[in-house]
This record gives C-alpha cells, sequence and structure tokens, in this order.
C-alpha cells in the first residue's frame, strides 16, 4: 500500500506544469456541446467515455471505517467551502470524483486523517480551476483543525494531477440532467424535477464511491426517482426506450441505483442530523453549443500559514 506522506513532498515542483515554456491546455468535456455535433451525438460521446475513464469496475472498492468517516467529513467540508466560496455545484461534485478516483487508486493508511483533508483541499482547488471563472487563492480553502501551507497544498495537487494522469475533465452525472429531465419529464415541469434530481444525486454521493457506478446511470435513476418512486424494472426499461442512447445503459444498472438512491434518501432524511442541501442556487446544467476550454494554473499562495498541518 502507498504511504501518502512518502510521496507528497514529491519531485515535481511548478515547473513540470510547463512544456517548452507553455501552459498545458485541458479540454474540459462537460455540459457543453462541441460545435457541430447533436445532442444526442454528445451524450454517446460522454457515455462511452465513462468506461475509459475507469467508472464502474469488475471489483467494487471497499474503503475502510476510518476513510469512510474521514470521507464524510471532507465531502461535508466541501459542501459547506463551496457555498462559502460561491462555487457551482458541478465543481463540488467534481471534487469529490477527484477524490475517489484517487482513493482508488492510491491508498492512504494508519489513519491519516490530515492526508484527508489536505486532499480535500486539492480537490476542490482543481476543480475550482477547471470550473470557476474566479478561483480564490488557497488561503481561502480553510479548515477547522489544519492549516497547510500555499506550497504544500499545491505538491498535494500535482499528486493528485498525476495520480489521475492529468485527466480533469472527468464526466459526472450533471453532464446528463438536461438531457434525460428533457427526455423523461416531457409532461411535467422541470424545474422542481431538476432540483429533486440534484438532491437527491447529492445525498447518495455522501454514502456511494463515484467509481463504483456510472455518471450517466446515477443521472438517469435520480431523474427516474425524482419523478416517480414506484417504478418496476420494465417500467424503468420502458423510460430508458424513450431516448437513442438507450442501449449504451444497462436498465439492470438504473434500476439497481433506482432503488439505491431511494433507500440513501430515506435513510438520510430520518437521520436527527439530516439537513437538505440547497438547491436554491440551482447550477447551470445546459446545452450550448460551445465547448469551454480552461487553462488549468497554479498561483502561489503566499498567505497561507503554518498550523497543525504534516509534521
Amino acid at each position: 500500500m502507498d504511504d501518502l506522506s512518502s510521496n507528497l513532498l514529491c519531485q515535481e515542483n511548478e515547473t513540470c506544469l510547463e512544456e517548452g515554456g507553455e501552459e498545458l491546455e485541458y479540454q474540459f468535456v462537460g455540459s457543453q456541446l462541441d460545435c457541430g455535433v447533436s445532442e444526442d451525438e454528445y451524450v454517446g460521446n460522454l457515455i462511452e467515455r465513462e468506461i475509459v475513464l475507469g467508472f464502474k469496475r469488475d471489483e467494487t472498492l471497499v474503503f475502510g471505517d476510518w476513510v469512510k468517516r474521514a470521507r464524510m467529513e471532507a465531502i461535508n467540508w466541501i459542501l459547506r467551502t463551496r457555498a462559502t466560496l460561491g462555487f457551482r455545484f458541478e465543481t463540488a461534485y467534481l471534487s469529490v470524483t477527484y477524490f475517489d478516483r484517487f482513493l482508488s487508486r492510491r491508498s492512504i493508511d494508519s489513519e491519516k486523517y490530515w492526508a484527508i483533508q489536505l486532499l480535500s483541499i486539492a480537490c476542490l482547488s482543481l476543480a475550482a480551476k477547471m470550473e470557476e471563472c474566479n478561483v480564490p487563492g488557497l488561503s481561502e480553502f480553510k479548515l477547522d483543525d489544519y492549516s497547510f501551507e500555499g506550497k504544500v497544498i499545491q505538491k498535494m495537487e500535482l499528486l493528485v494531477l498525476s495520480t489521475l494522469e492529468w485527466k480533469m475533465g472527468i464526466v459526472t452525472p450533471l453532464d446528463f440532467l438536461s438531457y434525460f429531465i428533457k427526455k423523461f419529464c416531457k409532461e411535467s415541469p422541470s424545474g422542481p424535477i431538476f432540483s429533486k434530481t440534484m438532491q437527491l444525486i447529492f445525498t447518495a454521493m455522501k454514502e456511494c464511491n463515484l467509481m463504483d457506478h456510472k455518471p450517466s446511470v446515477i443521472a438517469a435513476a435520480a431523474t427516474l426517482v425524482a419523478m416517480d418512486k414506484q417504478l418496476t424494472i420494465d417500467a424503468v426499461e420502458l423510460n430508458m426506450s424513450s431516448i437513442s442512447q438507450h442501449r449504451l445503459l444497462e436498465p439492470k444498472d438504473v434500476f439497481e441505483y433506482y432503488n439505491l438512491i431511494q433507500r440513501l434518501y430515506e435513510e438520510d432524511t430520518k437521520r436527527d442530523t439530516h439537513t437538505p442541501i440547497d438547491m436554491t442556487e440551482s447550477s447551470r446544467v445546459t446545452s450550448s453549443a460551445m465547448a469551454k476550454r480552461r487553462r488549468l494554473t497554479f498561483s502561489d499562495d503566499e498567505g497561507s500559514s503554518h498550523g497543525k498541518g504534516p509534521g
């Protein structure tokens, strides 16, 4: 098992962000359409890319109990910080996807909670650089228990980037929402369905390793739950047949997650500590005919201070 602390201070430095003196540029594949590509073709391409990105592997990764607890704390911090910094919901979800994808490839042992919290900062910062127009300095990503220097966070960002093979344009369920809602909810107002679907997706996100389920399956199942909580597998399959990409999606996978997401939501609402995620700031999930390209850059945050970080 890899020990994160032995890899954190890796050999990479800021100069590896450039090749030949030019900034590396990454293609963001999200809720935007490439020019000249139809909506059906675009969604089909996204579904095919899920396999390449490693979603829904043959073997499910099981986190240890301490990692599950630390992951829940990290997600709660990500959601709070998203609201504080005014980030989009896409940014929060993408950061948790980075988080789970990292842990599916590199382990953190010995109950190093500081490493999990440092990882959560790095993942949210990287997601913000992919999604947000205005990215705050690293000193704005504040934790209750630790304070990390900007240089330490940057090194963790580099470790995440190298572990994820610099593939940061990862498909998420939010990329599919407008498409599935339009296809499944032809006779219902889309606004309330969208809000309910987002609530379901983020509730399930807290409990499920995001690498264990295809984003398209999550989006389809959550949309169907938001529409109707009493669907049979035949009804699910009938709904799926209404979209041109249904052959790329397994109805049994959608029905399995349909049941899982209902159970998780019911369990969550029964908890005394349950606080619904505020979806009133509903993020933009649209189908534009313009692909968005972002430059992934790092700023040296000299304002961050020493604290109870790794020692």
